[in-house]
């Protein structure tokens, strides 16, 4: 088991997960406004196995996608952090920042928040080289997410895991080099 990293923003504790964080994941994931981007909505059960996943590699590795917490108002809004994806992509091997949190914490900057402090952790503590981030071109919120922690676009691909033809395809890709992050810092 690797050491565990957790951290805190000003409003945001951002930590391992909780068997008390399944519950409102579900409903996070169950959102159809939150999983517009996504192929379909999560089952309970898809919910579950993924916070499981997401758990179980935040063990092995020290380091993932963490729960998300709202200091003194919230135990769990969703998850931010770092993963390595399972897709063979154009730009692998790599290391990916990203967030989901619930819609009823959008628009508070929580996700700007927490993965600014995710990238202090990928370049000051793991001194990993380069944070990618993407998404599908038509979801222009994490888009702005990821400009305003300061990445920049790098182009489009066909994301391998999702059908040809499906209008969820074509993705963007964002990148953020450890040096361009030390030049802001």
């Amino acid at each position: 088991m690797a050491e565990l990293i957790g951290f805190e923003t000003d409003r945001l504790r951002l930590r391992q997960w909780q068997e008390s964080d399944f519950e409102p994941f579900a409903a996070l994931n169950a959102d159809p406004q939150v999983m517009e981007y996504f192929p379909e909505p999560l089952s309970c059960q898809a919910s579950d196995e993924m916070a499981k996943k997401i758990r179980s590699l935040i063990m092995e590795r020290g380091w993932g996608f963490w729960a998300v917490e709202a200091k003194g108002a919230e135990p769990f809004i969703g998850f931010c952090g770092l993963h390595v994806p399972t897709a063979t992509l154009p730009f692998s091997p790599c290391v990916e920042i990203g967030w989901r949190l619930s819609l009823a914490h959008w628009g508070k900057g929580y996700a700007s928040e927490a993965a600014r402090g995710a990238l202090h952790v990928a370049f000051q503590h793991l001194e990993l080289p380069e944070i990618v981030s993407f998404t599908t071109v038509g979801n222009q919120r994490s888009r702005r997410v990821m400009e305003r922690i300061g990445m920049k676009y790098s182009g489009e691909f066909e994301h391998p895991s999702l059908p040809k033809g499906s209008l969820l395809r074509p993705h963007v890709l964002y990148r953020l080099r450890r040096e361009q992050w030390d030049a802001k810092a």
